[in-house]
């Protein structure tokens, strides 16, 4: 599995949200500005984030983002699925992967394993641990 730039980015825009915005909007020029991401690129992320519902938004001068919820209920595996879909490492795996060899594969519980341990990784950490570390 490896993560685009989409997720990790998604990522550190809710992190820098969850630690500037003291419940005040943010606008996206600022963010882009802090994370040295490009504001078009930005605006597709920005726009994943706010489908998923974890974003609120406001138009006119003072306008701009903010976290929908407090940082410790947003679980990275959440966002990091939001803008990635599934992180499964391999496609046999996947909700709609069909492994014909999964009776006499030797490496199917491998992977199993290894896609256990990213989910369960993943969806130890939240937003406010991020932010802690």
């Amino acid at each position: 599995m490896k993560v685009s730039t989409k997720g990790r980015y998604a990522l550190t825009v809710m992190v820098d949200l969850a630690m500037n915005s003291n419940g005040n909007f943010i606008s996206l020029k600022d963010i882009a500005t802090r994370q040295e991401i490009s504001n078009k690129y930005l605006e597709q992320i920005i726009a994943m984030l706010n489908k998923a519902g974890y974003l609120e938004t406001a138009r006119g001068n003072m306008g701009g983002y903010r976290l929908a919820r407090k940082p410790e209920e947003y679980i990275v595996g959440d966002i990091l699925r939001a803008t990635e879909g599934d992180l499964t490492p391999i496609y046999c795996l996947t909700e709609n992967g069909e492994c014909v060899k999964k009776e006499n594969c030797k490496t199917h519980d491998f992977w199993k394993g290894l896609d256990d341990a990213i989910e369960k990784y993943v969806d130890s950490k939240t937003l406010k641990d991020l932010i802690s570390e």
